[in-house]
């Protein structure tokens, strides 16, 4: 079995084995399949860099950028990548479980669309449609979803699921029974709210289900993580987030900024943009103030380029020559090529496993004794409190992880210490995932979904008014 999504839109991405880049939602997906990742999983994925364009990497490698007005152009390039990376899946694979994007009755789409329906069309696949309930309008979604469909598209439809539910499963059972009848479908069942399954957020956004954590008097060691607009790889503080005794809070309020014990500056995907907004808001004073009072940054692959003195762009931004915030004494160039691996260093004998994606190069300037000593930090630089690094994935080393949080809670003056029976961020993940998996086996009607694999969708109604 293997996972499927013909094109993700999302920031937080993943390298394979073989170097390609793909989502990382898809990249999990593959992990809880028990498959190795690679670029036909995910052939398409948009790394938005403003809200009319957006970075585009095909079958794991740099396609270029694709604007609001091309979109329709360079649509049939991707389609065409697309399913014949499904195809190619399909040969390879038993069974494929392919994810749609956003909803398949954006009818301004239909008529180039190879992600939803046209996919389903393409590969003949049974369709599932999964409403949220917690967003409230579940079933008018559902039915307002499959009456705005095509008879053609209609005819793959084969059932609902609903997701994200709480309370008691009782009171929703009349109308269960009865939207089946109503649209000739059955509900397959209700996946209830699972609270403590939160890793690997395919929206940047959302930030996992952490980001709205505020130290407790449980949690000695609190670290704030600036919001860009444009973040990226925000799964990099997962597992600083579910490190007992330590609250992440994520903003954009310089107060909280100076207030915390540690400060990670996290990737981004427009990084002299996002620069720009940190000065704007006041995080750039704040950062500064830190440094001079010895309090602890983290920069990570964008973030740690805006720890520098300067950033010479004119790959992704264009802007040329722009000051940083000279907090690490640090040339950061953009170079067209786009740098991607998987690596294996070491700090203070610890091992770390890390992944860089990444277009900036950062070179050492010059030392300046009246700034303190320069280290080697992985593949960064440490000065003082201030540490920068192009490595993400790095708090999923255990060892590192604890090792470096007492260091930095000690440059920070507080007493955290690591939980001696703390689990692994593996285990803890790997926990979440047959969380999920218990989740689909007790609530959903499994034997029909298997009927669905085996036999495809069946005789079903038509709903109207149908699309036009």
């Amino acid at each position: 079995m293997a996972p499927f999504k013909a094109q993700n839109m999302s920031n937080n991405s993943m390298v394979c084995p073989d170097g390609a880049e793909i989502g990382r939602a898809q990249w999990l997906q593959a992990l809880a399949a028990g498959v190795v990742p690679e670029a036909a999983m995910n052939p398409v994925l948009l790394k938005p860099g403003s809200d009319l364009r957006s970075h585009v990497v095909l079958m794991g490698e740099p396609f270029g950028e694709l604007s609001s007005s091309g979109w329709t152009t360079d649509r049939a390039i991707l389609a065409d990548t697309a399913l014949r990376a499904f195809d190619d899946l399909r040969s390879r694979f038993d069974i494929i479980i392919a994810e749609g994007a956003g909803s398949p009755t954006e009818i301004n789409l239909r008529a180039d669309d190879y992600v939803n329906m046209g996919l389903a069309r393409h590969g003949r696949l049974p369709v599932v449609v999964v409403g949220d309930i917690d967003r409230g309008g579940v079933f008018a979604a559902m039915f307002g979803t499959v009456a705005l469909l095509s008879a053609e598209d209609q005819s793959l439809v084969a059932g609902w699921v609903i997701n994200k539910f709480r309370g008691d499963p009782g009171l929703l059972s009349s109308a269960l029974h009865d939207f089946g009848d109503m649209t000739g479908r059955p509900v397959l069942g209700m996946l209830p709210w699972l609270d403590d399954v939160w890793i690997d957020a395919e929206d940047a956004l959302a930030v996992a289900g952490w980001a709205g954590s505020r130290p407790t008097q449980n949690e000695t060691l609190h670290a704030a993580v600036v919001r860009f607009p444009r973040v990226s790889n925000t799964t990099d503080v997962d597992a600083l987030a579910a490190e007992p005794g330590v609250a992440v809070t994520v903003t954009a309020d310089p107060d909280v900024i100076r207030a915390a014990h540690l400060v990670v500056l996290p990737g981004s995907r427009a990084t002299v943009s996002d620069l720009e907004w940190l000065s704007r808001r006041g995080i750039g004073e704040a950062l500064v103030t830190r440094q001079r009072e010895g309090k602890p940054i983290l920069g990570i692959c964008g973030g740690y380029q805006m720890l520098g003195t300067v950033i010479v762009d004119t790959v992704e931004s264009g802007r040329g020559r722009v000051s940083g915030l000279a907090l690490l004494p640090t040339t950061v160039t953009f170079d067209r090529s786009k740098h991607r691996a998987l690596c294996s260093d070491s700090w203070r004998g610890d091992p770390v496993d890390s992944y860089q994606i990444h277009h900036g190069r950062v070179a050492l300037e010059t030392t300046d004794p009246r700034s303190g000593t320069v280290e080697q930090f992985l593949d960064g630089f440490q000065m003082g409190t201030t540490w920068g690094t192009s490595g993400h994935g790095l708090f999923e080393n255990d060892s590192f992880r604890r090792s470096w949080l007492t260091e930095v809670a000690g440059q920070a003056g507080v007493s955290w210490q690591a939980a001696a029976d703390a689990p692994s961020f593996r285990t803890l993940r790997n926990k979440m995932l047959d969380s999920l998996a218990d989740a689909v086996e007790q609530h959903l009607d499994t034997d029909r979904l298997l009927e669905l694999i085996g036999c495809g969708c069946g005789p079903v109604p038509f709903v109207p008014p149908g699309a036009p």
